[in-house]
């Protein structure tokens, strides 16, 4: 068995301690979802998509969306912009915030991003991907990493051209979602188109989209030539589903699957973690999609009856005191608790 001291990705100087990442997540991956997933054993955790214009300006959204979640080494910042120069002031300003990484966007495909010519946008115009990647890493100390689609559309599958792009200019890591920005999310995430870029390049290579479990972990790592992966809406509910895949992959090297009681203390505490960061009024708002992701995956999982996830989950959605959501929570777990002793 190999030692999980040697399953990390090697990011520059950097070493990851093992090799499942949570995705970058507009509205997703925030502070406090970061923070729980790395503590849960998560191999790297990266922010929301920081468009960098917007962080220059110091817009308080994007300052938010770039703020680090204590005690979480490395701090990964996502940055997406259209101009070399707010990349690189952008790069400036997120070493100055404590990035120990900086990660490039040239994946979303939503239209508000790929409309303004960012994001997914740029896998059209490779030139303007090589100008951007070439300023962030002219203006960066730390590494820069670089995450993509498989291409525009299935006509113009240019990933591996755009990863060696990346490689010969200092890029430090890849990241690949197995679709096309004109996929958006439908249909099946192509792990074997991956392993074009993996032929393409010698830089770390990860593969991201549709990994929902371990079995999928495996089909992925082996159909992708990938060195690792990338969770990410199969994280919806089950912030330690990157922890499990890895401790799976590695012992030693992440960490385990919750009890019903250790579930209970994890959800109490992400949803009084958003509260804080966001305060009361839009923490409780911002919570909801959380609160019904996590009956989902109790649900799926076994753990909540279908009867109480019926009964439970108008109420949580419609609550808007913190203590009284916190309540509704304790009754939830209770009976889920309740349900594993039968």
């Amino acid at each position: 068995m190999k030692h999980a001291e040697f399953m990390g990705i090697n990011i520059g100087p950097i070493k990851t301690r093992n090799r499942v990442f949570l995705a970058p997540m507009s509205g997703v991956s925030d502070e406090p979802m970061r923070a729980l997933a790395h503590r849960l054993g998560a191999g790297l955790v990266v922010t929301e998509m920081v468009a960098s214009q917007e962080l220059a300006r110091q817009r308080p959204d994007m300052v938010r969306r770039a703020a680090r979640a204590r005690n979480v080494r490395p701090f990964v910042i996502q940055l997406a912009g259209r101009e070399p120069r707010w990349m690189a002031e952008g790069a400036r300003i997120a070493e100055d915030l404590g990035a120990d990484i900086i990660d490039i966007n040239m994946g979303c495909p939503a239209r508000e991003v790929a409309g303004k010519l960012s994001g997914s946008a740029l896998m059209r115009e490779p030139d303007v991907a090589e100008s951007l990647i070439a300023a962030t890493v002219k203006a960066a100390r730390v590494p820069v990493t670089v995450k993509m689609r498989l291409g525009w559309d299935h006509s113009s599958l240019n990933a591996p051209e755009l990863a060696a792009r990346a490689e010969a200019l200092g890029a430090a890591m890849i990241t690949v979602h197995g679709r096309t920005r004109c996929q958006f999310y439908k249909g099946q995430a192509d792990w074997a188109a991956i392993a074009r870029v993996r032929e393409k390049i010698s830089l770390p290579l990860i593969a991201n989209g549709d990994a929902l479990g371990l079995d999928d972990a495996h089909a992925m790592l082996a159909r992708s030539g990938a060195d690792g992966i990338m969770i990410g809406r199969g994280a919806y509910g089950r912030p330690w589903l990157p922890g499990v895949i890895a401790e799976a992959l590695d012992p030693g090297s992440g960490g385990s699957a919750p009890s019903p009681a250790e579930r209970r203390a994890i959800v109490l505490g992400h949803y009084r973690a958003m509260i804080n960061f966001y305060g009361s009024l839009h923490g409780v708002k911002i919570a909801r999609k959380h609160l019904g992701w996590y009956l989902a995956a109790a649900l799926a999982d076994g753990v909540l009856a279908s009867e109480a996830a019926a009964l439970w989950r108008p109420r949580l959605m419609r609550e808007s005191e913190p203590e009284r959501v916190v309540a509704v929570l304790e009754a939830v777990f209770a009976s889920c608790e309740e349900r594993a002793a039968a």
